[in-house]
């Protein structure tokens, strides 16, 4: 596992950055006191090394199991309860997965619910689904949320349709909370499988558990080299000293940026099947550090896709963004362009050239262009895409939001602005104990 962080286009001195030393010192002495308080939601800190060695087998034959009797594994649940596995199954299987037969994919496909309230995607899911066999993973420490408490009563009266009460009960398998919650009195019930979600870790920091883990290995991914990655960033920055430590540097140029009036975080990708690991980092900064009217708002650009739309916004718009954009630097796989006779398109110039070598011209040409308009850039380097370095640069997010989200002076690890909208759409749809009239 090796990620590696450019700062040299951030136009931020070094100097600038180690007068935040103390300060890092304090908030990484004051995350490693506080790791196993269950109240407390830093337990994911030593996860990588702390894991239910128990849990993982019984994740691994469960696992196993729906492999062996599923076409398909139907995920159900919304933000940090699906965006992490979605983040790594995309990124570690072929760009069109879910459209390979099973011999080509030789593993069970996994497919996700509960994330939104479309009628339509519900539909065109079930249709899907048709007469294939299928499991379901329920993730939800409630079992109340509104999205992924829909999508599961439906789901779950078409797999007990399908196959009967019996057979429908070993084939829902339940991530939720050890002692309590609906979801956790329904599986004992029912005689559900249970996972657990740890009291100590939050959604968004919850890949690592049964959360993330039961989707990833049913997907055929190598849960135990994710898991090793992870141990290796957890080892490399564990160093108090934010003049050794990049991800802490990471964290405090995040925050001297936005003094400066940078507001906006743009994530960007070259590589498509980083999508969901951008979306899951929207959600793990967004929701980390939106609070009491501060932190910088994360967005996620695909590129070269996405300069035929926002690259003009990026060049000349507002000030008031910089850019960390994560290269891979060895791809997976490579093709080599052709001289035609013809050269109607131009573009034997680059015979002979590999697709990446383009690809990466073209982010280190994007790259020099947005630092000569004013948006500093920041350059995640990670060595090739597996699952190590991705359990790798996982980890290295989830402990610079913790520390930069500290910098900031707010509480990383909680998300008191999200029952809002819950609380009026519930009044809305008139659901008991709400006040129909708005106050």
């Amino acid at each position: 596992m090796e990620i590696k962080i450019n700062f040299e286009n951030t136009m931020v001195d070094k100097k600038e950055i180690l007068k935040y030393k103390e300060q890092v010192e304090k908030i990484h002495k004051d995350l490693h006191n506080r790791k196993d308080l269950d109240d407390d939601f830093v337990g994911w800190l030593e996860l990588p090394t702390n894991y239910d060695k128990k849990e993982f087998k019984k994740i691994e034959s469960a696992a196993k199991r729906i492999n062996k009797d599923s076409d398909i594994l139907l995920v159900i649940g919304i933000g940090g309860s699906y965006l992490g596995a979605r983040a790594v199954i995309e990124a570690l299987s072929s760009s069109f997965y879910t459209m390979q037969t099973l011999k080509q994919r030789k593993h069970t496909l996994v497919l996700f619910a509960g994330n939104n309230l479309s009628p339509n995607y519900i539909n065109e899911l079930i249709d899907v689904i048709g007469d294939k066999d299928f499991s379901i993973n329920v993730i939800s420490k409630s079992g109340t949320t509104t999205e992924p408490a829909i999508a599961f009563r439906i789901f779950r009266e078409i797999l007990e349709n399908k196959y009967g009460i019996d057979e429908a009960r070993s084939r829902i398998y339940v991530t939720t909370d050890k002692s309590r919650g609906a979801l956790k009195k329904l599986s004992e019930e029912e005689g559900y499988e249970t996972f657990v979600i740890p009291d100590n870790i939050g959604g968004r920091f919850s890949v690592f558990t049964a959360v993330g883990l039961l989707p990833i290995a049913t997907a055929g991914i190598d849960i135990k080299k994710l898991i090793g990655g992870a141990k290796l960033a957890q080892d490399n920055y564990n160093d108090s000293k934010l003049k050794y430590n990049e991800c802490y540097q990471y964290a405090v140029l995040r925050n001297i940026l936005y003094k400066q009036g940078k507001q906006i975080e743009v994530f960007a990708n070259y590589e498509p099947k980083m999508h969901y690991m951008t979306e899951w980092l929207k959600q793990l900064f967004g929701e980390s550090e939106g609070k009491e009217l501060k932190g910088i708002f994360p967005v996620g650009i695909d590129l070269t896709t996405d300069l035929h739309s926002l690259g003009q916004y990026m060049q000349q718009g507002l000030r008031n963004i910089f850019e960390t954009v994560i290269r891979i630097e060895e791809p997976n796989s490579n093709i080599v362009i052709n001289t035609d006779d013809d050269d109607l398109d131009g573009l034997n110039y680059l015979a002979g050239k590999d697709l990446d070598y383009v690809n990466k011209k073209a982010m280190e040409g994007t790259i020099e262009a947005h630092v000569s308009g004013d948006v500093p850039n920041i350059l995640v380097k990670m060595e090739k895409l597996n699952e190590e370095n991705l359990g790798g640069l996982i980890y290295f997010f989830e402990l610079a939001t913790a520390m930069s989200g500290n910098l900031l002076g707010v509480n990383p690890f909680n998300q008191p602005g999200v029952e809002e909208y819950k609380k009026n759409m519930f009044r809305l749809l008139g659901k008991p104990g709400y006040n129909k009239n708005k106050k």
